[in-house]
């Protein structure tokens, strides 16, 4: 079997590609693209170095402006507020009396947990959104 340099190449993007839905990083995916750089360069008939120099130059660049996009980029909340990795965020809870030093115990999810108010003063009873969740402590808001 004779392999043509452009072979070569688009078997290494594809091994990428799937190297990057394996391990979920965009960084693979942009290192690919860089291969599929030097397969096109190979098929303009260009020498090897000429190649290697298109790939690298195009997955570096590429890798680059995604490194630079995702630091500007917004930031995740922390886990313990994150509602997207807490499906406890967001969900409602009802308080019957808060003590001095703003806890409480509420029933959430069949279970009794301790809770904090951390909104505005003055804390009242009622209905109570959870904000956060910090060990086995519920941060309530209205």
């Amino acid at each position: 079997m004779d392999w043509s340099t452009a072979t070569v190449w688009w078997i290494s993007a594809g091994l990428m590609v799937a190297a990057e839905l394996a391990s979920g990083t965009f960084y693979l995916l942009m290192l690919a693209v860089g291969a599929c750089a030097g397969a096109l360069a190979a098929h303009l008939g260009l020498g090897v170095t000429a190649q290697v120099v298109a790939a690298a130059l195009v997955g570096g660049a590429a890798v680059i402006v995604l490194n630079r996009r995702r630091s500007r980029g917004p930031k995740a909340a922390p886990a313990s507020s994150n509602a997207d990795m807490n499906l406890d965020i967001g969900q409602s809870v009802q308080v019957d009396a808060w003590s001095s030093d703003g806890l409480t115990q509420v029933q959430y999810r069949g279970a009794a947990w301790q809770a904090r108010f951390i909104g505005a003063p003055p804390a009242r009873s009622g209905r109570h959104v959870i904000r956060a969740v910090e060990g086995s402590c519920l941060l309530l808001d209205r």
